[in-house]
C-alpha cells in the first residue's frame, strides 16, 4: 500500500478493495478525505434508552433488551418476518424485520440487543426496528451515541462505519487545520483534527454538534471565499461607469409619483446610486417582497444612466411580465416625456427591424424585453444598465449575453422571492443586497383563511358571487390530471367541472403541459377581464398583475411549501379592494404550519418558516435551493457561521483576490478542491 495521504483512493484501504470502492464512489468517497467528510446523517443515542415499557405506539425510540424469544414466520405474501421478543427491568416489547429471516442466524436468545425504530400497533406494541446493534460485540456498549451513515446498495451503514472506525485513528493525523486560531476561539471550535473526531466517535449529541458546527464553518468559508472571488470579479474585472447624479430626470420623475416612496424604497435607491454614482461596476440584487414597488425603484437607476445619455434595458422571463412593466414604466415615464421601447418575441418582423434600429442608432433610452433582448440581431448604441427581473428564471449565459451588449454596464437584478438572509448569502453571497419589506400606501389588503372540506360548499358560493359582482377569482391545484393519486382535484377536471356548473361564467385553465404562447394568451384574458375563474397550477406563481383578482382558492395547501404559497397568494391583492387567499384543506385537521401561514403577510417571516420547516429532522445537511449542496451546515442553526464566515473571506481577498500569498494557497486549494468552478474563477482576474 502507497504512503497514506488525504488524496489516497480509498479502494487501497484494508476493508475495501476494488468492488467497495465502486460503492463508496456512489455516495461521492472516492478519497480518504472523502471517507472523512463522509460525516453520519443522524445519530442513535444509546445513552439515554427508553424502558420498554414506555415505548409507545407513535413513538421513534432507542431500546435496550436481552432476547427472550425469536423465531421466523411467515405472511400471507409469503414475505418471512424474523421476530425477537426483548424484555428488561420494565417489560417486554416485540420487534420485527419483515424479509430479513437471515437475522435468525444472526441473533440468540439471551443476547442483549440495542434497537431504535417506530413503534406501531401490530396485535399489541411491536417495532420496527430500523438500527440494531448486539450490544458485548466489537466494543458496542449502551453508553454509546452509534453514528448511521448515508449508505447504497452494497454497502451498508453499519460496514460503513466499521470501516470509517478502523481508519479513523491513522487519518485523522493527516488533517491539516487552515482556519485562523481568532475565529476558532471566538467560536469555542474545535481543531479540525479534534472536530473530525467528534463527528464520528461522539460521547454526547453535543460533542457531535460542536464538530459538525466546526467542519461547517470551513464548507462556508470555502463557498464564500468563491462568491467573493466572483463579486470582486464582476466589480473590478473591467471598470464601470461613474454615473453623475444630476437629479433632472431622477427628480422629475420623484415629484410627479402620485404617492411618497415607502424609507425601504428610498434607501434602496440611496444604496443603488450609491453604487452607480462609484468607478467599479454596479452588481446589486434588490430583493422585495410581492407587491413592495421593486419596479419603481429599477426605474431611478434606469433614469440615471438615461439622464447621462446612457440606455438602460430591463429583461423579464416572460412576455406578459415584459409588457406589464413596459406598460407600468410607460404611465410613470408619461409626465417626463420619455417612451419607452418594448422587444419581444411575438412583435412582427417589421417591427422588430425597427425597435432594433431605434436601439442601435441611440434614439430609444429605455427598452423592456424578454430574452429576444440578447439575439444575435440586437446592438445597443451605449448600455449603461442592465436590469433583469425574476433572475433565477434566467440562465447563467442569458444574463451575461444581455451584459455583454455593452462596455461594462452596471447590472441590478430583481426578485421577488423572499429569502431568509442566510440563504440570501449562500445563493447571492456575490451581489450585494438591497431589500424592501414595506409595501406602499394604497395596496388592497389580502384575508387568509384555512376553511375544512365541510366548509367548500359556501367557498365555492363566495367565489361564483365574487365573479358575478365583476370580480375574478383563481383556483390554484396541486396536479394537472386524474390520476392514481386520486384524492387530489385536478386542474383539468375542476376546470370542466365549473364550466358545466357555472355557465355564466368563462373558466380559463392554464398548466405546465399547455404550450407558452397558449398559456399566455389565456393568462391574457384573464388580465383583460374575458375570463372570470382561472384554474391554474403553480405555473402562476410568478405571473402578472390583476387588480380585479381579488380571490385565491387553493386546494391541498399542505401539499405546497410554505415559501411558495406566498408566491401564489402574491397574485391577488395587486388593486385597491380587499382581497382573500382561502386555503382548502383536504382533511378536517388543519396542520399549525398552515395556521401559522395564514396569521402573517410577511414573505420574510414566511420563508424563515420555510426554512426551518425544511431542515427540521436533518440532523447534519441540508440541500438548498439555489444550486448549492451543503453537505454538512444546515440553515438556520448555522447562520451565525455563515455571517463570520462571509465577512472572513471578504477580508482575506480584499488584501489578496487571487489567494496567492503563501499563507492563503492552502484555503485556495481547499476552495478549488470542494467547489470546482472555483479554479475557473482563481484563474481570471
Amino acid at each position: 500500500m502507497p504512503q497514506l495521504r488525504l488524496d489516497t483512493p480509498v479502494q487501497f484501504l484494508k476493508g475495501i478493495g476494488e468492488k467497495r470502492a465502486e460503492a463508496f464512489a456512489r455516495l461521492g468517497v472516492h478519497t480518504t478525505q472523502d471517507l472523512l467528510l463522509h460525516l453520519p446523517h443522524r445519530y442513535i443515542d444509546a445513552s439515554s434508552v427508553t424502558p420498554l415499557a414506555e415505548a409507545r405506539v407513535g413513538d421513534d425510540v432507542a431500546c435496550v433488551g436481552t432476547v427472550t424469544s425469536k423465531g421466523v414466520l411467515p405472511t400471507r405474501k409469503g414475505l418471512r418476518v424474523f421476530h425477537a421478543v426483548l424484555r428488561d427491568a420494565s417489560g417486554v416489547l416485540e420487534c420485527a424485520w419483515p424479509g430479513q429471516a437471515f437475522l435468525d442466524r444472526t441473533i440468540q436468545v439471551g443476547q442483549l440487543l440495542l434497537v431504535a425504530g417506530p413503534v406501531r400497533f401490530y396485535h399489541g406494541r411491536q417495532m420496527a426496528p430500523r438500527e440494531m446493534v448486539i450490544l458485548g460485540e466489537d466494543g458496542e456498549s449502551p453508553g454509546r451515541i452509534l453514528p448511521v451513515y448515508p449508505a447504497t446498495e452494497g454497502l451498508s451503514h453499519k460496514q460503513i462505519r466499521t470501516i470509517i472506525d478502523a481508519h479513523l485513528d491513522s487519518l485523522i493525523p493527516l488533517v491539516p487545520d487552515i482556519l485562523p486560531d481568532e475565529l476558532k476561539a471566538r467560536f469555542a471550535l474545535p481543531s479540525l483534527a479534534e472536530a473530525v473526531r467528534l463527528v464520528h466517535r461522539p460521547t454526547s449529541l453535543t460533542e457531535a454538534e460542536q464538530g459538525r458546527r466546526r467542519l461547517a464553518i470551513d464548507e462556508l468559508l470555502d463557498l464564500q471565499l468563491m462568491l467573493a472571488r466572483a463579486r470582486h470579479i464582476a466589480r473590478h474585472g473591467q471598470r464601470g461607469t461613474p454615473f453623475v447624479l444630476h437629479r433632472t430626470l431622477t427628480t422629475k420623475l420623484r415629484e410627479s409619483l402620485p404617492w411618497t416612496l415607502t424609507p425601504d424604497q428610498k434607501q434602496s435607491v440611496r444604496e443603488i446610486f450609491d453604487d452607480m454614482t462609484k468607478a467599479d461596476r454596479m452588481h446589486r440584487l434588490l430583493m422585495g417582497d410581492v407587491g413592495t414597488g421593486k419596479t419603481v425603484v429599477a426605474l431611478f437607476a434606469m433614469l440615471l444612466a438615461v439622464e447621462n445619455g446612457y440606455q438602460a434595458a430591463l429583461m423579464a422571463p416572460t412576455e406578459l411580465l415584459a409588457e406589464q412593466h413596459y406598460r407600468t414604466l410607460a404611465t410613470l415615464l408619461a409626465p417626463l416625456g420619455i417612451h419607452p421601447e418594448m422587444l419581444v418575441g411575438r412583435l412582427g418582423a417589421s417591427d422588430k427591424k425597427a425597435a432594433r434600429a431605434r436601439l442601435a442608432s441611440g434614439e430609444t433610452q429605455l427598452v423592456v424585453g424578454t430574452h429576444a433582448l440578447v439575439q444575435e440581431g440586437v446592438a445597443f448604441s451605449k448600455l449603461g444598465l442592465v436590469v433583469i427581473d425574476e433572475q433565477h428564471r434566467f440562465g447563467v449565459e442569458q444574463r451575461s449575453a444581455l451584459m455583454l451588449k455593452g462596455e461594462a454596464p452596471d447590472v441590478l437584478l430583481l426578485t421577488a422571492t423572499p429569502i431568509p438572509r442566510s440563504l440570501a448569502l449562500t445563493r447571492y453571497g456575490d451581489l450585494d443586497m438591497s431589500v424592501l419589506k414595506v409595501r406602499p400606501p394604497g395596496r388592497g389588503t389580502i384575508r387568509t383563511a384555512v376553511r375544512t372540506p365541510a366548509q367548500r360548499a359556501k367557498v365555492f358560493d363566495f367565489m361564483h358571487q365574487t365573479v358575478q359582482g365583476g370580480g375574478q377569482v383563481y383556483i390554484v391545484l396541486p396536479v394537472i390530471e386524474e390520476s392514481e393519486r386520486a384524492d387530489l382535484r385536478a386542474a383539468q377536471t375542476m376546470a370542466t367541472s365549473l364550466a358545466a356548473q357555472w355557465p355564466d361564467v368563462v373558466v380559463g385553465l392554464v398548466h405546465g403541459r399547455i404550450k407558452p404562447p397558449e398559456r399566455e394568451q389565456v393568462m391574457r384574458d384573464f388580465r383583460d377581464g374575458t375570463v372570470g375563474v382561472l384554474v391554474a397550477t403553480t405555473v402562476i406563481e410568478v405571473g402578472i398583475d390583476v387588480a380585479n383578482a381579488t380571490v385565491m382558492v387553493i386546494e391541498h395547501p399542505e401539499r405546497f411549501g410554505l415559501a411558495q404559497l406566498h408566491q401564489l397568494r402574491g397574485r391577488v391583492g395587486r388593486g385597491t379592494k380587499e382581497s382573500h387567499c382561502i386555503l382548502l384543506t383536504s382533511s378536517d385537521g388543519v396542520p399549525d404550519r398552515l395556521r401559522a401561514f395564514a396569521a402573517t403577510d410577511d414573505g420574510f417571516q414566511i420563508a424563515e418558516l420555510d426554512l426551518e420547516e425544511r431542515s427540521h429532522g436533518d440532523l447534519l445537511g441540508a440541500r438548498q435551493s439555489g444550486g448549492v449542496d451543503f453537505r454538512i451546515a444546515r440553515f438556520p442553526d448555522d447562520t451565525d457561521l455563515l455571517s463570520e464566515a462571509r465577512a472572513l473571506a471578504r477580508a482575506i481577498l480584499d488584501t489578496d483576490p487571487g489567494l496567492e500569498r503563501r499563507e492563503n494557497k492552502p484555503l485556495r486549494e481547499r476552495a478549488v478542491a470542494r467547489y470546482p468552478k472555483a479554479e475557473v474563477l482563481f484563474r481570471v482576474g
